[in-house]
């Protein structure tokens, strides 16, 4: 009797008590507190830190030629279009083969979280040699792995939550790069032989981000565009002479933040969109007002902004970054050849779509990415969204499949998805359903939180210390 009177009793108990463990877990926020400006967090001494003396591109080294793979181009971050599709007309794999992914070859590389370009058979890589301390341009064969040259230049750095994370920006005729400390270089496609080089700290008093340089360079008709804080917010710098062709003020002292320029057409008008470090801005791409500030807005400015701009439809601008910050959509609107930008959406990285690294992918009026650690019950998974309508998720890859941090790219209508320890899914297009193809170890390192590069049925992609290259074309 006392036995059933005690089941009677402590069995509701226990499932209220499970429920409440539960409904805290889908609701707790693990980086509530977290304060990623706190002096000391980046290993940075408080105040100013001095500008070390850098000889940009001083050493050189040439180790051998390849062939070219004409048309296989990732030429830049998020690739031709700036939207991480891959735009090819190449049948993908659907399951890995039954023996394992086949793993064309493998580079041990740098910490860090850099990730490669690619231009007709030649692979670009930004890497951090850490016996050297040295930036090394590295230029790899495709098709075999082989280094063919490497070009650098010399500047200590201290682990800071890796080193590298940039990537090159890739033309015909040039590769621009970002070093971790601001260094900018700009050397030949294909025989490395240095151009210039700018030192953005020392001639632009730029303020190095919490964790180093995540801005990749845009290159846009042999001009180069850099968005620097300090004395400007926006300068563009000829590729084959390095002299400045424009530059915007920076009245408001923004600073520079790991978020990337990314161009938009609106009403006819080409713009740089860039969320700095204090607010978001659109300058003048061209005619006789570049480098002109045409907008800005402060409504969004964290501590700490990793993701970049994604251009909608319609003048609509989304948002976001991780630490609490949530998301916003922007509203461009021009008038007699004057242009505002307005504040159509808020909230918060539980109410919606929400992104700590990685740039979601905006893909037939519809956003997909991983969610944020303080994202609730969604957090770390795979989501889709309705651009018209980023509060609702329509579809998400579930609670038993989270990513972390990892990147993802679209092609042949699959997603590519790495989470954090190097396993790959392949996931089917929709944005209904997250139904997984396959799924397989890749790397066996952490942190894989580099970009995706995809070209020619090649598919590039590296955990913190060594990358890839896998053969993902369907027989």
């Amino acid at each position: 009797m006392i036995k059933n009177s005690l089941y009677r009793y402590l069995l509701p108990a226990f499932i209220v008590l499970a429920t409440g463990i539960f409904a805290w877990w889908l609701i707790y926020n693990p980086v509530k507190t977290f304060k990623p400006s706190v002096p000391g967090m980046d290993e940075r001494k408080t105040g100013t830190v001095a500008v070390q003396k850098v000889n940009i591109g001083e050493t050189f080294a040439f180790f051998k030629t390849c062939d070219d793979i004409p048309g296989t181009r990732w030429p830049r971050f998020r690739g031709a279009d700036f939207d991480n599709v891959s735009k090819e007309n190449i049948r993908l794999i659907d399951k890995f083969p039954k023996e394992g992914p086949k793993i064309l070859w493998k580079i041990p590389l740098g910490e860090g979280h850099a990730a490669p370009a690619v231009y007709d058979g030649r692979v670009y890589l930004l890497d951090y040699n850490e016996t050297k301390k040295q930036d090394l341009l590295r230029c790899f064969s495709l098709a075999t792995g082989e280094e063919l040259w490497q070009r650098g230049y010399t500047v200590r750095l201290k682990r800071n939550h890796g080193l590298s994370r940039t990537i090159p920006a890739v033309t015909d005729k040039y590769v621009v790069t970002i070093g971790p400390r601001c260094q900018v270089m700009c050397v030949d496609r294909l025989k490395g032989d240095l151009l210039w080089g700018l030192d953005l700290a020392a001639e632009y008093n730029t303020e190095v981000p919490f964790w180093y340089t995540g801005q990749c360079p845009m290159v846009d008709n042999d001009t180069a565009i850099i968005a620097t804080g300090g004395k400007s917010l926006m300068i563009a710098i000829d590729c084959k002479t390095g002299k400045k062709v424009w530059e915007t003020p920076n009245p408001q002292n923004w600073k520079m933040s790991h978020s990337s320029v990314m161009p938009m057409i609106f009403k006819g008008k080409k713009m740089y969109v860039y969320c700095a470090g204090g607010g978001m801005c659109g300058v003048s791409a061209q005619g006789s007002d570049r480098g002109k500030l045409l907008w800005s807005t402060p409504v969004f400015s964290p501590s700490v902004i990793a993701p970049s701009p994604v251009i909608l439809d319609n003048g609509l601008i989304y948002m976001t970054a991780g630490y609490g910050a949530g998301a916003v959509v922007i509203q461009i609107k021009e008038s007699g050849g004057r242009f505002t930008a307005e504040l159509k959406e808020k909230y918060k990285p539980n109410e919606g779509l929400a992104s700590e690294q990685q740039t979601p992918v905006f893909y037939n009026g519809y956003l997909f990415g991983i969610l944020p650690k303080d994202a609730g019950g969604l957090r770390e998974q795979f989501a889709c969204f309705k651009a018209s309508d980023t509060r609702k998720s329509l579809m998400s890859s579930g609670k038993t499949t989270r990513f972390g941090l990892g990147p993802y790219i679209l092609a042949d209508n699959k997603f590519f998805i790495l989470n954090d320890d190097g396993e790959m899914t392949i996931a089917k297009y929709s944005t209904s359903t997250f139904q997984v193809l396959d799924k397989a170890k890749i790397l066996d390192g952490q942190d894989s939180w580099g970009p995706i590069a995809i070209t020619g049925g090649y598919l590039l992609m590296r955990d913190s210390k060594t990358m890839v290259c896998l053969d993902v074309r369907a027989k």
